[in-house]
């Protein structure tokens, strides 16, 4: 627990699993191993010890608990717009997952009170920026962890307190090492970056219809999509992606109708949809396998190993084994959105395949989807500026102590924004591409693909007068990330 989709379920809402006898039993067994360094005396790193360059400073046992607190209010300096809730309930859902595998060593009643809070929906207002991503989200989960000892504000506004009040909850009183485990792991970058690629490979599926869509629009060519060319080039990606496009296409009477039409190749961004989006494929499988054994790892440290009685300082927060693919998402999906788009822009123009200008019935008189194109082409370009890598900005923190971070949280929330644009972005070459297939009626296309062009026209209806599609687009853009065409 979780999975990726079982993340996605509390996100949205639904209750993380209470903990069991078990859960219980591995917490308590790594409490006791930190109360017994504490009542040994021993030097623990974040127990009896400072933060960071700090970490050669010694802390009296009976400063412990004082000293978690002070990390919270002193980490706690976040900037920026907050985290949507279903983010915030991601991280919680992971903190809570993480805690109870007990090598954070906090005791049972910490984490009841996380998962209670997801429970009764008391949702911290965490500020979007402010983690280097490798001490773990430390900004991000000081804040979250505020709420907990009845400090902070909730995302509703009320402070902290007031808000586990409202809910029947109390604040925890931290004790040794609790402060430290709640804010040092990934859980930030985990949880928006498992959210993004789920809503990724939703609009990816979306856009291998959209590609089918539209070259049925262009009464384009369906031997790019052999079997027997991606045999030879070996790829899987671009293998199964052909497959899908084989499938939506088989047997279409628009195919059928230009079949002696004399055009030997089309515009690769039908030509090698297969290699461009497979890749794509590909690189989300990558993605996802990344975070997918994210979502079952501890990232706190020191981390307590029970068995052994042992407690050691490791580096399990470093987010770069996120970083990495988190920028690998937003480069796959800036590829969707500018290949979408320029099939847009191709659809729009006059002349190709007898469509008329800007897919309107009254070209001059109406401008059509013409602007529809402008607005994709905004968003292909700041796709673009946010493929740049933030894991390639490494600054040094904590006088030199920490020397070298990943930026994972900002590569998270980048690369969710790069999903929102190119949802938006195919939304609307899905709407171009079945504006130009009706313009071929009473041709039909494929059963298949009637039924997601009837989809489509379910949230934006034919465009035959000029009239704002912003709202309609919104809405299609917003299906295909949160539930898929």
């Amino acid at each position: 627990m979780p999975t990726p989709a079982e993340l996605e379920a509390i996100a949205r809402g639904a209750a993380a699993p209470p903990l069991d006898g078990e859960d219980r039993a591995r917490i308590a067994a790594g409490r006791a191993v930190v109360e017994e360094a504490l009542r040994a005396g021993d030097l623990v790193y974040g127990v009896t010890t400072g933060f960071g360059q700090l970490s050669s400073v010694r802390i009296d046992g009976a400063d412990a608990a004082r000293l978690q607190v002070n990390l919270l209010r002193s980490h706690a300096v976040g900037s920026g717009e907050p985290l949507p809730a279903e983010i915030v309930r991601g991280m919680m859902a992971l903190l809570a997952a993480s805690l109870r595998r007990g090598h954070s060593g906090v005791r049972v009643e910490v984490v009841e009170l996380l998962l209670a809070m997801l429970a009764r929906d008391v949702v911290p207002r965490i500020p979007s920026r402010g983690s280097v991503g490798s001490s773990g989200d430390l900004a991000p989960l000081a804040h979250l962890a505020l709420v907990l000892i009845g400090e902070g504000e909730a995302l509703d506004g009320r402070p902290g307190g007031e808000a586990l009040a409202a809910a029947g909850l109390e604040p925890v009183a931290l004790a040794a090492k609790e402060g430290l485990a709640l804010i040092n792991g990934t859980h930030l970058m985990a949880a928006a970056g498992t959210l993004a690629v789920l809503a990724a490979r939703r609009v990816l599926d979306a856009a291998i219809v959209a590609v089918a869509l539209s070259l049925e629009a262009f009464k384009g060519s369906t031997v790019p999509f052999d079997a027997r060319l991606h045999e030879v080039r070996g790829q899987p990606g671009p293998a199964r992606v052909a497959a899908r496009l084989r499938e939506l296409l088989a047997g279409s009477p628009i195919v059928a109708s230009h079949a002696d039409c004399g055009r030997v190749q089309d515009p690769y961004t039908l030509r090698c949809a297969p290699q461009v989006l497979g890749a794509v494929d590909d690189a989300l499988a990558y993605v996802e396998g990344a975070l997918e054994r994210e979502l079952l790892a501890v990232t706190d440290n020191p981390l307590v190993f029970a068995g052994d009685a042992a407690i050691l300082s490791g580096g399990n927060f470093h987010g770069q084994p996120l970083s990495l693919p988190l920028d690998h998402l937003a480069l796959a999906m800036t590829e969707v959105a500018s290949f979408a788009e320029r099939r847009t822009y191709a659809l729009l123009t006059p002349g190709y395949a007898g469509l008329p200008a800007f897919l309107t019935p009254h070209p001059g008189l109406s401008s059509g989807l013409m602007i529809a194109q402008y607005a994709s082409a905004a968003l292909v370009n700041e796709c673009q500026t946010l493929a740049h890598p933030a894991g390639a900005g490494s600054i040094a923190t904590s006088a030199g102590m920490e020397d070298f971070n990943s930026m994972g949280a900002w590569a998270a929330l980048k690369a969710r924004t790069v999903v929102e644009h190119a949802a938006h972005v195919v939304a609307t070459e899905l709407v171009c591409a079945c504006q130009g297939i009706e313009f071929h009626r009473p041709l039909r296309s494929t059963e298949r693909l009637e039924e997601q062009l009837a989809r489509v026209r379910a949230v934006v209806g034919r465009v035959e007068e000029d009239r704002s599609l912003a709202g309609e687009l919104a809405a299609l853009a917003d299906r295909l990330r949160s539930t898929g065409l």
